[in-house]
C-alpha cells in the first residue's frame, strides 16, 4: 500500500481510515477480484510462487491463495501498520509469508528476489504513489523477477484523461463512499464525506499517470500480451505476460 514516497501511510489513523472507511466503498470491487481469478485461470493456473506488492491487509494474496491450492505467497508492503493487519488476517495461513520492503528504491528485490522467480505478481492500489520515473523502473524491475510466462496485473488508480473526467470520478465515487457509509450510519450526509474525500491526508501523493501510458511503458520494457482489462473512471486493471523462455 505506501512506501517511503508516501510516508503519511506510515500513520496507524490513515491506513485504518483507509481498511475502514474506503476500501469497502471501491466500486466493482468484486468485478475486479473476479477479473484477476479469471486471467490467473488462463494465464497462470499452475502458479506457485506468488508476489503481493504493496500488499496492504493482504487482500489479494489472500485471494490468490484460495484460488491457487498450491501456491505460496510473499506479501510486501512498506506501511507497518498495513503489515500488522496483513499479518493478522494471515496469521493461520502457511502458505504467505509477509515482509517489509519499500518499492520506491531498487533494494526491495532483496527482500523478494530469495522468494522468486514469480509466476504471478500482483499489486492493488500502491504503485500510484510513485513518480512516473519510479513507476516505470519498478514495471522493470517485476519482470526481471518474472519466470518466463509469468503474469504481472496492476489493479490502480490511474489519471483521468482531462479534468472533467477527474470531476466526473470523484463525484461517482463520493458517491459510492456515501452509500458504503450510509449503510452503517443512515445519518451519513454526502457533504460530510465529500469534505472528507476532498481534504484526505493522503490526496498530494497520488500521483496518477494515464493507463495508456503505462500500458506503454511495459510494451516498452519488453512485457507481451499488454491491456488493459477493466477501466471504470479511474480504476484500472492492467497489466501483461514476460515473454516465454526461448530455446
Amino acid at each position: 500500500m505506501a512506501t517511503s514516497h508516501s510516508s503519511a501511510w506510515q500513520s496507524e489513523e490513515l491506513s485504518r481510515a483507509f481498511l475502514d472507511g474506503v476500501r469497502g466503498a471501491i466500486p466493482a470491487a468484486d468485478l475486479q477480484l473476479a477479473l484477476i481469478a479469471r486471467i490467473t485461470e488462463l494465464w497462470a493456473p499452475a502458479a506457485v510462487r506468488v508476489l503481493d506488492l504493496g500488499c496492504g491487509d493482504g487482500i489479494l494474496g489472500t485471494f490468490l491463495l484460495s484460488r491457487l491450492p498450491s501456491a505460496r505467497a510473499l506479501l510486501l508492503d512498506f506501511s507497518e501498520p498495513m503489515l500488522e493487519a496483513a499479518r493478522a488476517n494471515l496469521r493461520d495461513q502457511p502458505r504467505a509469508i509477509v515482509a517489509r520492503a519499500d518499492f520506491g528504491a531498487p533494494q526491495w528485490r532483496d527482500v523478494a528476489r530469495p522468494a522468486g522467480p514469480f509466476d504471478l505478481v500482483v499489486s492493488g492500489f500502491a504503485i500510484h504513489h510513485q513518480p512516473d520515473g519510479r513507476k516505470r523502473e519498478l514495471y522493470a524491475e517485476i519482470l526481471d523477477l518474472l519466470a518466463p510466462g509469468g503474469v504481472f496485473l496492476n489493479l490502480e488508480h490511474v489519471a483521468s484523461a482531462s479534468p472533467a473526467g477527474e470531476t466526473l470520478f470523484d463525484a461517482f465515487f463520493i458517491d459510492h463512499l456515501h452509500a458504503f457509509h450510509a449503510r452503517r450510519d443512515p445519518s451519513a450526509e454526502r457533504e460530510t464525506v465529500a469534505s472528507t474525500y476532498y481534504n484526505r491526508a493522503d490526496k498530494t501523493e497520488n500521483l496518477l499517470a494515464p493507463v495508456e501510458l503505462q500500458c506503454r511503458w511495459l510494451r516498452e520494457i519488453g512485457f507481451a500480451d499488454v491491456d488493459c482489462f477493466f477501466k471504470l473512471f479511474e480504476l484500472a486493471l492492467f497489466g501483461g505476460r514476460k515473454p516465454p523462455a526461448t530455446v
